[in-house]
């Protein structure tokens, strides 16, 4: 065994579980590293608590003298934490989230120093806006850009920082981060919604967007994970052979879970609570060390700074137990990629969740009317939320082992099927008799209170409703869900301001307002019809019928970043007042060079390994091979035809599979540097696609081959089977 993997494996074999023990109750220490509102209460003056808690319900701008008082407090409460920085956390495109640490420490004169706090560095900071991805929106030269304080999301000391929430722009005012236009979208899709609640409701005065996301990944040992530099590098193996027992067996899934881990878990479970992170679930995932961690579900911008902040978590406290985690969506082949299905759902200030069915035909109304809008925007923007969850590492994943496919359809379950079909019958056109309406008021109250238990499960589609909510299950798991949450809440607000309009003209043409309602669904579900898919969506029978029905089928990211220069897509962005045009050709930009630049580390990687670690391997194994037979010739001589037949076809097995290789090599290296050419970023991503990363599969596939043909002994890599079932 190589000297490298050989360590690799002694290490993981002698590794000791490293304990993790905690007192008293969890509930004790939920949120105590957050300035929650009942800190707010405890350290600041009535007025300035006031003034801040109507900005975080209402939007409203915090005076400058306010945030001075503001800052004082949070400082004072952070020094009891023990913090002595204090940074503006964001998030910028990269996909990671972003910080510079600055010390509440100044100097006052000799030998004197005090800790200092303002409402001006509490409010806005001015990061270098060239250094992060922007799209074309900053010139190099051009560095200015601000970020400013989210008080929507509670500032929180981790590692003895304080750490505050923002948003981050250009100069010019425009967003270069996934907060702010998640923002826009929630406020556009609390005004859409609550203007359609007074229908049915007219105490409502706000709709909050809710999320609960759902955090798969993989825990790989520290030794395995250094010595293999495709996951170091890339956070998948570019190459291996698949074990002989992978997860056929599901014995994994839901399984005992190993002290080893178990320890890791508590600790940064216990992490994620003091941090305000309401994390409950945890168990093991299908794959063998795939693991899932869930939270109860949050207002969705405070969520997402919870699933980045928790996947930040993860890394950090995977590290003090000698794992690494693994986020990438497919990062071991032949097994469950991870995703991270993000659940969202409209509720109310007066505590109505929108999409959970009532207790009568007016309570059912409205679920319907929130319903039956949401499939439409699914119907009509199908495109534009395959977009927002495209990227290399996705790609990976979508379509294969339990993962849904890239054509996007909507699961709602058999009794919400059969009662949308007899709406879309029933409802007859004219003016409707007393009778008419009573029969379907009864047919809408008979919405079963237990579709949470009656709706089944169908993991293969990326759109699910589950009984009191959507499930988008297409997001990968090293996805910011800002996007995706972006695009929902943008054309379902959209949706709900043309269902509104079309509603309030049906009343104004004579018809009641239940009348009308109904009038328009039935219009509605007649339209979106062809979104809904009850069965299985792998193979090519769902492409052929999708194709029938007028579905999109974007494969790749290439195919599916071309849906935001689209004029219907920007269109729908700017009326929202969610993006710009500039903004969103920006994010095309930056989307399509990460693209590029993913598959070129690849690419580059793949020719590293093949050629400096596998190849002289492979070379050493043929020389011990060739003096083996040429041993058993001198002393056997013509007997040795017979005796050496296996090592001669191993031999020739061997030479076949390493030309090939090369000659793969060679051909992606030619390609790759033929595409670098290519000025126009959005044919310079398609050739990555169709000229080198269909080499990647060609590859490993006799990298592959290489591996099972090679000596154990002498094969440089940990194996899948070590790397997936040795902890």
């Amino acid at each position: 065994m190589s000297s490298v993997r050989r360590n690799a494996y002694q290490d993981v074999l002698h590794r000791e579980v490293k304990k993790f023990e905690w007192t008293g109750k969890i509930s004790e220490k939920f949120g105590e590293n957050v300035f929650y509102e009942d800190k707010m209460r405890e350290y600041l003056p009535e007025q300035a608590y006031k003034s801040i808690k109507s900005a975080i319900q209402h939007g409203t701008k915090i005076d400058r003298n306010i945030a001075d008082v503001a800052a004082s407090a949070m400082k004072e409460w952070a020094l009891e934490k023990g913090a002595t920085h204090y940074t503006h956390w964001f998030q910028p495109l990269t996909g990671a989230t972003a910080e510079k640490h600055d010390a509440f420490f100044k100097p006052i004169g000799p030998g004197r120093a005090i800790e200092q706090f303002s409402g001006d560095l509490l409010v806005q900071q001015e990061p270098d806006a060239s250094s992060f991805p922007n799209g074309g929106i900053r010139n190099t030269f051009e560095a200015r850009g601000y970020t400013a304080w989210d008080p929507s999301s509670p500032a929180f000391v981790i590692d003895s920082t304080l750490c505050i929430p923002t948003i981050f722009i250009a100069y010019t005012g425009e967003a270069l981060d996934y907060k702010m236009p998640l923002l826009k979208a929630l406020n556009a899709v609390d005004k859409a919604a609550t203007e359609v609640c007074k229908y049915f409701d007219k105490n409502v005065e706000k709709v909050i967007a809710t999320l609960g996301w759902e955090q798969e990944y993989f825990l790989i040992d520290k030794a395995f994970y250094n010595a293999r530099p495709d996951l170091m590098m890339t956070g998948r193996v570019l190459f291996g052979h698949p074990p002989a027992k992978g997860q056929q067996l599901d014995d994994h899934y839901f399984g005992s879970i190993p002290a080893r881990i178990t320890n890791f878990m508590r600790e940064f479970e216990m992490e994620a609570i003091r941090l305000g992170i309401p994390v409950t679930t945890r168990h093991n995932e299908v794959a063998p060390n795939q693991f899932e961690c869930a939270p109860i579900f949050e207002e969705c911008n405070l969520a997402n700074d919870h699933n980045l902040l928790l996947m930040d978590l993860l890394e950090k406290v995977a590290r003090k137990h000698d794992f690494r985690i693994i986020l990438h969506e497919k990062p071991f082949p032949g097994l469950n990629g991870s995703g991270k299905h993000n659940n969202w759902a409209l509720a109310t200030d007066t505590g109505v969740n929108l999409l959970a069915p009532g207790k009568n035909p007016k309570s059912n109304l409205q679920f319907l009317t929130f319903f039956v809008n949401t499939i439409k925007a699914i119907h009509e923007h199908s495109d534009t939320l395959r977009a927002s969850i495209a990227s290399a590492s996705n790609d990976h994943r979508l379509g294969g082992h339990e993962a849904p496919p890239a054509i996007v359809s909507a699961f709602i379950g058999s009794h919400l099927t059969t009662l949308l079909d007899d709406l879309e019958k029933n409802i007859k056109a004219g003016k409707m008799t007393p009778a008419d309406k009573t029969e379907l008021k009864l047919n809408i109250g008979k919405i079963p209170q237990i579709l949470l238990d009656n709706t089944d499960r169908n993991r293969t589609s990326p759109f699910a409703f589950t009984g009191n909510k959507f499930e988008y299950r297409a997001v990968g798991s090293l996805a910011n869900c800002a996007q995706p949450m972006i695009t929902i809440n943008t054309i379902v607000a959209r949706q709900l301001q043309l269902f509104k309009i079309a509603v309030d003209k049906r009343i104004k043409d004579g018809n009641g307002k239940d009348e009308a309602i109904l009038k328009e669904l039935q219009k509605l579900i007649k339209e979106s019809k062809s979104i809904r898919f009850e069965g299985n969506g792998y193979g090519e029978e769902w492409v052929i019928e999708a194709k029938k029905r007028g579905l999109s089928n974007l494969k790749d990211t290439p195919s599916a970043l071309k849906v935001w220069e689209r004029q219907d897509v920007i269109d729908v962005f700017e009326k929202m007042e969610v993006f710009t045009k500039r903004e969103l050709l920006a994010r095309q930009e930056i989307e399509y060079e990460k693209y590029i630049m993913r598959n070129q580390i690849e690419a580059r990687l793949i020719s590293d390994l093949t050629q400096n670690h596998i190849i002289p391997v492979v070379v050493d194994y043929q020389n011990k091979l060739i003096q083996n037979i040429q041993g058993l010739t001198a002393i056997l001589g013509d007997e040795a035809i017979q005796g050496t037949t296996a090592q001669k076809g191993i031999l020739i097995d061997l030479s076949m599979h390493m030309n090939k290789m090369q000659e793969f090599s060679r051909e992606m290296l030619e390609n790759r540097k033929q595409a670098n050419k290519i000025e126009d970023i959005a044919k310079r991503a398609e050739a990555y696609r169709d000229t080198v990363r269909v080499f990647f599969t060609k590859i490993s596939y006799h990298t592959d081959k290489l591996e099972i043909l090679v000596d154990d002994e002498t094969w440089p890599f940990p194996k899948l089977r070590e790397m997936l079932f040795t902890s």
